[in-house]
């Protein structure tokens, strides 16, 4: 009877896929708003809603896990690895809030860039995840983590020279504050991808 009461290991991972699952929607809302800024507080609406959900995901696992004596991978990769998640949609949500609390007119193609990078890398730490239950697919993992740190170097690639275009050519300072900070938190999104992508990657190196 006490076994029937304790969580399913398998569910750690369900938990695992729909967060990435809310992450994936939650870039494409990004994307969307970026492409069209007359719909901003449609979009930022749908964020906010998507991060909430997501919340309660995060919350819900580090509560089974509390709860949970024989866990699939390590307690802690479990926790790191949530929680990591997690930040990619609070930054997503930081960034749409920017572009309407700061009123932001225009949105350049860099920014456009930035936010598709930013799906990019959702979406294949949503593919990685999906795989994450079974050891065996460890090098299809790998080559994934992989293509995150590619599409995390061109971000960077992208955040520098949009950097420089701004400073060289914007002639409203308050203009160049509002899409530096823009540019800084789209940026930092691929950047906390990257951390993903690293746990990802430990867990598969310790687990296969």
């Amino acid at each position: 009877m006490f076994g029937r009461l304790m969580p399913k290991e398998e569910k750690f991972f369900d938990l695992f896929n729909q967060h990435a699952e809310f992450c994936v929607k939650g870039a494409k809302e990004l994307v969307e708003l970026m492409k069209d800024s007359n719909n901003i507080e449609t979009r930022l609406h749908a964020i906010e809603g998507l991060e909430k959900q997501a919340d309660k995901i995060t919350y819900h696992t580090i509560g089974i896990l509390h709860k949970t004596f024989i866990t699939p991978l390590d307690r802690e990769d479990i926790h790191r690895l949530i929680t990591k998640m997690d930040d990619i949609l609070d930054l997503m949500e930081d960034a749409a809030q920017t572009v309407s609390l700061y009123d932001i007119q225009f949105i350049t193609p860099e920014a456009v860039r930035l936010a598709e990078l930013c799906l990019g890398c959702c979406n294949k730490l949503q593919e990685g995840v999906s795989l994450l239950h079974n050891m065996n697919n460890s090098r299809q993992v790998l080559e994934i983590c992989e293509e995150v740190d590619r599409l995390e170097s061109d971000a960077d690639h992208v955040m520098h020279a949009a950097m420089s275009k701004l400073f060289r050519d914007e002639p409203d300072v308050r203009n160049l504050i509002k899409l530096k900070a823009l540019y800084e938190i789209l940026e930092n999104v691929t950047d906390v991808c990257e951390d993903v992508s690293n746990i990802i990657e430990g867990i598969v190196v310790e687990n296969a």
